[in-house]
């Protein structure tokens, strides 16, 4: 297969062999279906009794309890529930939901999501912070905003303005506590290196709209503001090399976080970053934070 052969030759640049072969399996796995309770609208206890009368099969996950990994259902399945219908369960990788809990929002803080559709993360964000932080929403596809603005009346996030608008033109005269940047990318974390599309032009592609956003990221937050950058690849080009150029002569630097013991990072040259491993429950994806 052209594509995987492609792909591995990619890893090998970054990882040994070992490594690169741990990550194609990562991939190759089918992933379990997981979710979060929108806290918005149900409480986890409400939930968790939804999924006993439904004999729905389950396991809440350690290191965030609104999360949980269902056993017996499909995503199709979970989609025709009432409480998926109301608004009060997301499905949503494992690894999505880390960038929001990493920047960690509270209430009466100004955040700005720069690549927010369709919404997963600002919808967390959120949750996370009672409905009482102030979020902007930034979208600049007319047809991804829609669904997103669908989402967040769905899921009852009342505080979210959304803007229609590429997030690298935004004026500088903004400011804002803290930033998401979920940035596009090539994929390389996910399945999307199985399709044709999954090519050298598109991680250059990637790599050079992640360097704009970041840097137009950093001049949007406040002194002592926290930004969180994150992708669904695994790849070097599209993480650390953007870090590098973008923090480099720059007032802001990497803060180190942390991570349950239960999620698997890839070896990497800098504590700072995270590298979650693609398994069965996870996407690959990447995940820095940085304070200015």
């Amino acid at each position: 297969m052209e594509e995987l052969n492609f792909y591995k030759d990619l890893l090998l640049k970054h990882y040994d062999e070992i490594t690169t072969g741990i990550i194609i399996d990562g991939i190759k796995n089918d992933k379990k279906v997981t979710l979060r309770v929108n806290t918005l609208k149900a409480s986890v206890d409400e939930i968790i009794s939804e999924f006993n009368n439904l004999n729905i099969k389950f396991k809440q996950v350690e290191w965030y309890k609104d999360a949980f990994i269902i056993e017996n259902m499909q995503e199709r399945d979970l989609q025709d529930l009432e409480i998926y219908k109301q608004g009060k369960i997301y499905l949503q990788n494992l690894s999505s939901m880390l960038p929001a809990i990493i920047l960690n929002p509270k209430e009466n803080e100004n955040i700005l999501d720069m690549c927010a559709a369709p919404g997963g993360k600002t919808t967390q964000m959120a949750c996370l912070s009672g409905n009482k932080a102030y979020i902007t929403a930034i979208e600049r596809n007319k047809i991804r905003g829609e669904k997103l603005k669908y989402n967040l009346q769905k899921q009852g996030a009342g505080t979210v303005n959304v803007m229609f608008e590429d997030a690298r033109n935004l004026s500088d005269y903004f400011k804002f506590d803290k930033i998401l940047i979920d940035a596009p990318c090539s994929g390389s974390g996910t399945d999307n290196v199985f399709k044709c599309n999954f090519t050298k032009e598109l991680i250059e592609k990637s790599a050079k709209t992640q360097e704009a956003l970041l840097k137009k990221g950093l001049k949007l937050l406040k002194q002592g503001g926290e930004l969180v950058y994150s992708t669904c690849s695994i790849l070097k080009d599209e993480n650390d090399c953007i870090l590098e150029k973008c923090l480099k002569n720059s007032d802001c630097r990497l803060k180190s976080f942390e991570l349950s013991n239960e999620i698997k990072c890839l070896p990497s040259k800098r504590d700072e970053v995270k590298t979650i491993a693609p398994n069965e429950y996870f996407e690959g994806f990447f995940v820095a934070k940085i304070i200015k």
